[in-house]
C-alpha cells in the first residue's frame, strides 16, 4: 500500500524524519518496503537516484496570459512571473492552455511549475526517462530559455499531455519542493494488519508509536435536501454475509474532473483520476480504509418502474449473471452475496459494482452505499471467479477480504457524501440509511501487569502500558496492577464465520493479544535478551519425529531425495492410479472435501502419497530422466462419527530412469543399465538394515495400480505393512508419463515405525580372520531366492557372519524349470581362528538343510 508522506500530515504530526519512521513502523509490524522520493532529496545515508527539484531553478509559476505564437498555430506564449520581478515569456504547445490564448489577462492567474534556464527534468518526449537541461534556444524564431513543466517532465507519472495546474496559492517563485515535494511510503501489510490499509490506520500507527495527536475527518455533513427516507429501502437477508448496509442521497451534482490536489494524491497512491464521484469513492476508501460504492440513482427509479429503488442484498438465483465495471459477465455461485434491486443484481457484494447502474457523464444524483461483508465469503467469492476463468481483483475486495468492522461504515459514508457536495455541487438528502441487525458487542480484557512482565521478560511500567494503549485508542482503567481494557471498535471483530458453531474471529480476544500491542509499540529492539525465568516444562523425546528423521536420513544416505507435494487433490488424478477394469488397491473410502479450496485442483485431502509424487515425476521429467524420489506425509481417511479423519504416515518412494549417472567409463554408445523391479527391492532392504527392523518378508501380491507379476508386499513379522513394485503401464499412461519404467512403493510408516526397536544390541568385532566360500544350488523356479537365504542363515549358525546373493543362472543342463542360485559366505569365529574343515562342516550342515527343506541340490 502506498501512503504520500503529505497526505499522512494532515492527521497526524511527523516529529521524526521519514527514514527513521519507515524504521519505526517496520520494526511496529508494517514493513516499508521502499520510500519513492518526489522532487525532494533522500537522507544522506540512502542511495536514491530519482530527480531532485533544484530549490533555485524550479519554482512556482503564475501564468498572467497566453498569447498566441505568431508562426505556428499548435505553439503559445505563456506569460510567466516566477518571482524574479520580471515576467518571462515561455513557448510551450500544451493543449490545457489553447482555451487562454488571446484571451487577455488571466485573473486569478494559472499555477504551473516553472523551470528556469539550467534547471535538470525529464524529457518528456523519449520513454526511457532520460534527463533534459533546460537550455536558451529558438522554438519557430521566438527565443526561450525556460519552461513550463508537464507531470512526466517533474517525475510525477507519465502523463504529458499538458502542462501541471495546480491548486495551490503559493506565491511565484516558491521552490518546487515546498509545494509538490513528497515522500511515498510503500508499505507491505500482512492480512491481519486489515485496519492499517489505509491513511487512517498508517497515522493512527504513527500517532502512538511517536506520541502525536492523531487528528480524524470531522465527520460533518451539510444535508439541506428532503429526508432521505422514502426514497431508498434496504432489505438484508444474511446478516452473517452482510453484518451492516448503509445508504445516502445527493442529487444535483455535476459530473466533472476532481481538482488537481485529489488526482495527485490518487496517484500517488496508485490509482487512475476518473471523475469526481468515482475518485471521491476511492479517495475515501483510501483515506479511511472503508471501501465504497456510488450508484446512478436515476437508474435505480427506472429499474423500479418509477417507484423509490429498494437495495437488497441476497444470494444468487440458480443460473444468475452478472457484468461487473470491468465488462465481464460473471457466473455467480450459491455463496456469492449481490447488491440488488427489485430487478436484479447491481453488484458483487464488497468487490465491484455493474456495468448497468455506474456513474456516467449524465449522472445527476448518486445513491451512496457502505456497507460491511463477510471477509470469508468475500475470499470464496474472489477464488470462485478465479477458478471460473474470470479473476477479479479490486482495491475493495483486497480490503474486505481481509476484514473491516462494521463500524467504519458511517464515518466513511458521512465523509464521502459531504466531499460529493463539495466537489460535485449537490443537494445532500437528510439522513443516512443504516441496517444493522446485529451489531458486534465490545470487547473488554483483564491485563494484570505480572502477566506482562511475565510474557515480554522485563518490567513495563504500569503508566507506559497504559499510555500505550490508550495511543492506540484502546480504552483503560486501572485498578491497582490490573488494567482493565476495552478494545476500540475499528478492532474488535474482523468477520463473521458462515454459521453459529464458529465463533467470530476477532482482533484482540486474549491477554497476548494486548501484550503484543505493548510490545510492538514500546519498542522489540528495546527489550533486551534476558534468561527465562519461567520453570521449563519437562522434556520429552518425540518418537514420532525421532523416527521419520531416521527413515528420512536412511533413504537419503541410499541415495534418493526428498519431495513434499500438495497433500491436496481430486478424486479423479487419485482415479488414475487405477486402471479402467481393476480392483483399487488404494483405501475405499469418501474423501474428506475441503469448504473453501484454492483452487479446482485441490478440492479433497489426499488417500495416497504416489499421485502426487507421479505428478512431480512427469513434471521433472522434461529436465533429467533419472529420478529417485522418496515422500513421507499423511493420508486423510474418514472416520465414522469423528469430525475429524484419521491421519496415518505413509512413505512414499518412486524410481524411474538409469541405475547410474552416465560416466566416461561406460565407453562411448554404450546403452545405461535401467532401474527395475530389484533396485526398489534393494532400497527397501537398505532401510529395513538401517533401522534394524528384522523379521522382513517379501510376499507377490497382485494390486490394480501395479504390473502382474512384479508386485510385492513388504511384511514385517507375517504382517504387510506396503507393497511396492513396477507400475502398470496403463497407469502410466493415465499420468502422460508414456515409455519409461516406474517402479513405486507405498508403505504405512506407522507400521514400519512400530517395528522399529527401542535399542539395539550390537557385539564386538572379531579380531580373528574370516573364512569365504561359496555355494551354488540348483531349486525349483518357484523357489524365492530369500527362502534359500533363510535356510542357509538359520543352518549356518552363529559363525555365519554374511550371505550374499551372487548368481542367478538358467539353462537346459540343469533342468527346465530349474535355477541355479550362488551363494557367497562369510565365516568367522569370535575367539579363535577357523579350520578349512570347520566351515567345510558347516557348508555341509547347510547343504543337507537345503535338501531337506528345499529339495535343493549342491551344483557340481
Amino acid at each position: 500500500m502506498k501512503i504520500p508522506v503529505s497526505w499522512l500530515k494532515e492527521y497526524v504530526d511527523l516529529t521524526v524524519p521519514i527514514e527513521e519512521l519507515a524504521h519505526r513502523l517496520t520494526l511496529a509490524g508494517m514493513e516499508v518496503e521502499t520510500i519513492d522520493y518526489i522532487g525532494i532529496p533522500a537522507d544522506e545515508d540512502v542511495q536514491s537516484n530519482h530527480l531532485v527539484w533544484d530549490r533555485e531553478k524550479i519554482v512556482v509559476g503564475h501564468i498572467l496570459e497566453v498569447k498566441p505564437h505568431p508562426d505556428a498555430d499548435k505553439l503559445v506564449l505563456a506569460m510567466v512571473d516566477s518571482g524574479l520581478g520580471h515576467v518571462e515569456q515561455v513557448v510551450t504547445g500544451a493543449p490545457n492552455l489553447y482555451p487562454y490564448k488571446g484571451a487577455g489577462p488571466i485573473n486569478p492567474p494559472l499555477v504551473t511549475p516553472y523551470a528556469r534556464e539550467g534547471a535538470t527534468v525529464i524529457d518528456g518526449h523519449k520513454e526511457d526517462g532520460s534527463l533534459l537541461v533546460i537550455k536558451p534556444r529558438k522554438l519557430r524564431g521566438i527565443d526561450n530559455n525556460s519552461m513550463v513543466c508537464s507531470a512526466k517532465e517533474l517525475g510525477l507519472w507519465e502523463e504529458h499531455e499538458g502542462i501541471l495546474l495546480l491548486a495551490s496559492d503559493a506565491a511565484p517563485g516558491t521552490p518546487l519542493q515546498d509545494v509538490l515535494g513528497d515522500a511515498v511510503l510503500d508499505i507491505s501489510l500482512t492480512p491481519n494488519l486489515a485496519r492499517c490499509f489505509s491513511v487512517l490506520g498508517i497515522a493512527r500507527e504513527v500517532a502512538a508509536l511517536t506520541g502525536q495527536t492523531l487528528r480524524y475527518p470531522s465527520g460533518q455533513v451539510s444535508a439541506t435536501g428532503p429526508a432521505i427516507k422514502g426514497q431508498v429501502g434496504i432489505e438484508i437477508t444474511s446478516p452473517v454475509l452482510n453484518p451492516r448496509f448503509t445508504l445516502a442521497l445527493i442529487k444535483g451534482v455535476t459530473i466533472a474532473p476532481s481538482p488537481e490536489w485529489m488526482q495527485r494524491r490518487l496517484r500517488l497512491a496508485g490509482m487512475r483520476p476518473i471523475n469526481n464521484i468515482v475518485d471521491i469513492t476511492n479517495y475515501v476508501m483510501l483515506e479511511t480504509g472503508q471501501p465504497l460504492h456510488a450508484f446512478d440513482y436515476d437508474v435505480l427509479v427506472q429499474r423500479a418502474g418509477g417507484l423509490p429503488p429498494t437495495i437488497v442484498t441476497r444470494l444468487p438465483a440458480p443460473g444468475e449473471t452478472l457484468t461487473t465495471l470491468d465488462g465481464v459477465k460473471r457466473q455467480l455461485d450459491d455463496f456469492t452475496i449481490l447488491v440488488c434491486d427489485t430487478a436484479g443484481a447491481l453488484s458483487l457484494g464488497g468487490i465491484m459494482g455493474g456495468a448497468e447502474s455506474e456513474i456516467s457523464d449524465t449522472t445527476t444524483s448518486v445513491l451512496l452505499e457502505a456497507a460491511s461483508w463477510n471477509y470469508i465469503n468475500i475470499r470464496k467469492t474472489l477464488t470462485a471467479q478465479r477458478e471460473h476463468g474470470a479473476e477479479i481483483s479490486s482495491e475493495a475486495g483486497t480490503r474486505f477480504s481481509r476484514g473491516i468492522h462494521p463500524s467504519q461504515a458511517l464515518p466513511g459514508l458521512r465523509h464521502a457524501i459531504d466531499l460529493m457536495r463539495q466537489l460535485g455541487k449537490g443537494e445532500i438528502a437528510q439522513g443516512e440509511i443504516d441496517d444493522y441487525p446485529q451489531p458486534a458487542p465490545p470487547v473488554s480484557i483483564d491485563l494484570p501487569m505480572s502477566e506482562v512482565d511475565r510474557l515480554l521478560g522485563i518490567p513495563i511500567d504500569i503508566s507506559e502500558a497504559r499510555s500505550i494503549l490508550e495511543r492506540l485508542e484502546f480504552s483503560v482503567r486501572q485498578e491497582g496492577d490490573t488494567l482493565h481494557v476495552t478494545a476500540p471498535d475499528h478492532r474488535m471483530d474482523i468477520g463473521q464465520v458462515h454459521n453459529e458453531a464458529d465463533r467470530d474471529i476477532q482482533d484482540v480476544v486474549a491477554r497476548a493479544d494486548l501484550i503484543e500491542e505493548i510490545a510492538r509499540i514500546y519498542g522489540y529492539d528495546r527489550i533486551p535478551d534476558t534468561m527465562l525465568i519461567d520453570e521449563l516444562p519437562p522434556q520429552r523425546n518425540n518418537p514420532t519425529l525421532v523416527n521419520e528423521e531416521r527413515v528420512r536420513d536412511a533413504l537419503v544416505k541410499l541415495g534418493v531425495q526428498e519431495i513434499v507435494t500438495y497433500r491436496f487433490t481430486t478424486p479423479e488424478v487419485e482415479a488414475r492410479l487405477t486402471p479402467a477394469g481393476s480392483s483399487s488397491g488404494w483405501p475405499d473410502a469418501p474423501y474428506v472435501a475441503l469448504a473453501n479450496p484454492i483452487s479446482a485442483e485441490r478440492s479433497v485431502m489426499r488417500h495416497t502419497l504416489l499421485a502426487g509424487a507421479l505428478q512431480v515425476v512427469v513434471q521433472n521429467t522434461r529436465w533429467r530422466d533419472r529420478q529417485a524420489l522418496f515422500e513421507i506425509g499423511s493420508v486423510y481417511l474418514p472416520v465414522a462419527g469423528w469430525k475429524l479423519p484419521d491421519e496415518p504416515a505413509r512413505l512414499c518412494i518412486v524410481l524411474t530412469g538409469a541405475r547410474g549417472l552416465p560416466a566416461w567409463q561406460d565407453g562411448a554408445g554404450a546403452s545405461p543399465a535401467m532401474m527395475d523391479f530389484f533396485d526398489l527391492k534393494g532400497i527397501i532392504e537398505g532401510l529395513m538394515n538401517d533401522l534394524h527392523v528384522e523379521d522382513i518378508s517379501f510376499v507377490p501380491v497382485e494390486h490394480g495400480s501395479f504390473f502382474p507379476g512384479r508386485t510385492a508386499s513388504l511384511n514385517v513379522a507375517g504382517r504387510s505393512i506396503g507393497v511396492f513394485g513396477e507400475l502398470h503401464p496403463l497407469v502410466l499412461g493415465a499420468f502422460g508419463l508414456g515409455e519409461p519404467v516406474v517402479l513405486a512403493a507405498e508403505i504405512d510408516l506407522n507400521a514400519l515405525a512400530a517395528a522399529i526397536p527401542g535399542t539395539t544390541v550390537t557385539g564386538g568385532l572379531s579380531t580373528f580372520p574370516a573364512i569365504f566360500q561359496d555355494i551354488a544350488v540348483v531349486v525349483d523356479e518357484a523357489t524365492p531366492a530369500a527362502s534359500v537365504e533363510a535356510v542357509i542363515r538359520e543352518a549356518g549358525g552363529y559363525l555365519l557372519k554374511g550371505v550374499r546373493l551372487f548368481d542367478v543362472y538358467r539353462s537346459e543342463q540343469i533342468g527346465v524349470g530349474k535355477k541355479s542360485l550362488a551363494y557367497s559366505m562369510t565365516f568367522q569365529a569370535p575367539d579363535k581362528t577357523l579350520r578349512d574343515k570347520d566351515a567345510a562342516s558347516i557348508q555341509t550342515r547347510i547343504i543337507r538343510a537345503l535338501e531337506s527343506k528345499l529339495g535343493a541340490k549342491l551344483r557340481s
